[in-house]
């Protein structure tokens, strides 16, 4: 009897849990959006574009007109090609494929924690930035209260994956079981606030402004309220920076 209730109890939990985690994930897309200015230049690049749907969403805010992508998954960047965005198939752990100075804006949402290749990611990013260009990047946050808690009780934060095929470690982790859809949809980096904006700015960006969105286990309403009393522990990191011109000036 105690284990049909634990059952049900653990099943009714890992419902409301997965629910939250999909509007958070809603609410940090609606956060990115609320970065960007309405008009930025014509050329944008999405890193890591998926299908594309979200791509098409900053170029219509941003009032982009040559809008491309970089996506690892063929049947991602075939949809996103289907969509109008230029998406090119390559490994962001190799470079991007553009020359420099070609974009207005780089974005990138839950990309960097995929990748080896961290460093030369974001020096990329900086090179194909114009002049006075913006770059956006968010990725998960590793101290966010839900990883501390799992690791003070022995488990694995949920971000931090531990293998390439099955996502495992957390018994109050929603996804709990599931596999990845690829081998590269597995984490291999997850960052705190201070982490980021360190090596964001070793890279020789200027970060303009940081946040965390979202607040495990509340809801988008609540979390707005608790990311702005406690900006630390929110379950996303938000990246908005530019170039430094003064090191282009130290640099030239």
């Amino acid at each position: 009897m105690i284990t049909k209730i634990l059952a049900r109890v653990r099943s009714v939990l890992g419902h409301y849990l997965l629910r939250v985690f999909r509007a958070t994930e809603s609410l940090n897309r609606e956060a990115i959006l609320s970065m960007l200015p309405n008009e930025i230049g014509s050329f944008l690049l999405d890193c890591g574009c998926g299908d594309g749907s979200f791509t098409l969403d900053i170029a219509q805010h941003v009032d982009a007109g040559f809008v491309s992508g970089v996506e690892w998954d063929p049947d991602r960047a075939a949809n996103a090609l289907a969509r109008g965005v230029n998406a090119v198939r390559a490994d962001l752990n190799s470079g991007l494929p553009f020359a420099d100075q070609t974009f207005d804006l780089v974005h990138s949402n839950q990309v960097i924690e995929h990748l080896q290749a961290t460093d030369l990611f974001l020096r990329e990013t900086r090179r194909v930035l114009k002049p006075g260009g913006l770059a956006v990047l968010s990725t998960n946050n590793l101290a966010s209260w839900h990883n501390v808690v799992s690791l003070v009780l022995g488990m694995q934060p949920p971000p931090m994956h531990v293998s390439n095929e099955v996502i495992a470690g957390n018994p109050f982790d929603p996804l709990r079981g599931s596999q990845h859809p690829t081998a590269g949809d597995s984490h291999l980096r997850i960052f705190s606030f201070r982490a980021l904006r360190d090596l964001c700015e070793y890279h020789g960006f200027k970060v303009e402004m940081l946040r965390t969105v979202g607040y495990y286990p509340f809801g988008p309403a609540l979390s707005r309220v608790a990311t702005r009393v406690d900006r630390w522990h929110g379950a996303f990191l938000v990246a908005k920076m530019r170039p430094d011109s003064v090191l282009d000036g130290a640099e030239g």
